[in-house]
């Protein structure tokens, strides 16, 4: 799985003739920073560009159709800006666990990505996308059993996410193109320690103080006798 840095953010850029001309690949965009006036409001789609050197320094973002997988394979302790996430666990409305694996087609508004990079920062998976990934994938399964999203509520549920994906993210300039459920695996409980503060998870076993174990010894109904 290959990080953020190759995948939306490139810190190379290919300067020609004293560090006047920038080279913009194609499938890439550059924005332009100003040690005097911060991030401009212009982007360079590909092609060569003019550029001033010291005082502009230009970043490339890629402006193609970019895969965020959600899988079991992907360990955030390596790189918490992944494109991607751990499995994802979520309670349905009959609350039954499941442990979910999905694939998200995510493209950055080009236009936007002077906002994006003022605004938000090159952290914006961490900031934005795996937060409401997340917090949108557990609202949507709430509302379907866990029989039902396995079998008929399938595609219901894709397009039910997909939406509330795309409600959530335009806003920070990124457009979900679509959202595919990998798999949808019933769990007993959530078993990742972060995950349990975010779902209402049921204990069982646990009997309220004032009623006695099952296996405790009766309670004498005889009043004790002090001792002399």
């Amino acid at each position: 799985m290959a990080s953020i840095d190759n995948l939306l953010v490139s810190l190379f850029v290919d300067e020609v003739v004293g560090g006047f001309l920038v080279t913009v690949p194609p499938g890439h965009v550059g924005c332009i920073y100003s040690i005097f006036r911060g991030v401009l409001k212009n982007v360079w789609y590909p092609g060569m560009h003019f550029k001033i050197p010291i005082i502009h320094r230009v970043k490339l973002f890629n402006a193609q159709l970019i895969e965020y997988t959600i899988s079991k394979d992907i360990y955030l302790k390596d790189n918490k800006e992944i494109m991607g996430d751990e499995l994802i666990h979520a309670v349905t409305a009959d609350n039954k666990f499941v442990a979910v694996e999905a694939t998200v087609l995510i493209k950055l508004d080009t236009d936007r990505l002077p906002e994006i990079w003022q605004n938000i920062g090159e952290n914006f998976v961490s900031k934005v996308v795996r937060p409401v990934t997340r917090s949108r994938i557990r609202k949507v399964l709430t509302n379907h059993t866990l029989v039902k999203s396995l079998s008929t509520d399938r595609s219901l549920i894709e397009d039910e996410i997909k939406q509330e994906l795309r409600d959530s993210l335009t806003q920070h300039g990124l457009y979900v193109e679509n959202f595919y459920l990998s798999s949808l695996t019933p769990i007993d409980a959530p078993f990742n320690i972060e995950e349990t503060t975010e779902l209402p998870v049921l204990i069982s076993g646990l009997q309220p103080e004032s009623s006695p174990s099952p296996n405790s010894p009766p309670t004498s109904s005889r009043p004790s006798v002090p001792q002399s």
